[in-house]
């Protein structure tokens, strides 16, 4: 079953080295482990833009959708025999990222 797990930020600066360093490690279990399929730091809400053509409406509008302090940074997109190993991954992650995560299953 496929996961994603969404790191939550309430900073705009890169994690500092002796992050990144658990984070690779982190992601070289998940490689190792069978559970990697990818992962990416992702730029800060305002450099996003929102879409909305439903019905050719053509609305383009700049920035997040959601204006909170708290944001997604990065995402693993992972695979999981099961709910309680995403979960312990997810704890994993967590820890070596040094943030929140939150994890959501693919719709099945």
């Amino acid at each position: 079953m496929k996961y994603i797990i969404f790191v939550i930020d309430d900073q705009t600066e890169k994690a500092p080295a002796n992050e990144m360093a658990a984070i690779d490690a982190f992601n070289e279990m998940l490689e190792t482990n069978g559970h990697w399929i990818t992962a990416a730091g992702i730029n800060h809400g305002k450099a996003a833009t929102v879409v909305d053509n439903r019905g050719g409406a053509e609305i383009v509008t700049t920035g997040s959708l959601y204006n909170q302090e708290e944001h997604y940074s990065g995402f693993w997109l992972i695979e999981a025999a099961d709910d309680e190993t995403a979960l312990s991954l997810a704890t994993q992650g967590s820890k070596a990222c040094n943030r929140k995560v939150e994890l959501r299953p693919y719709l099945r």
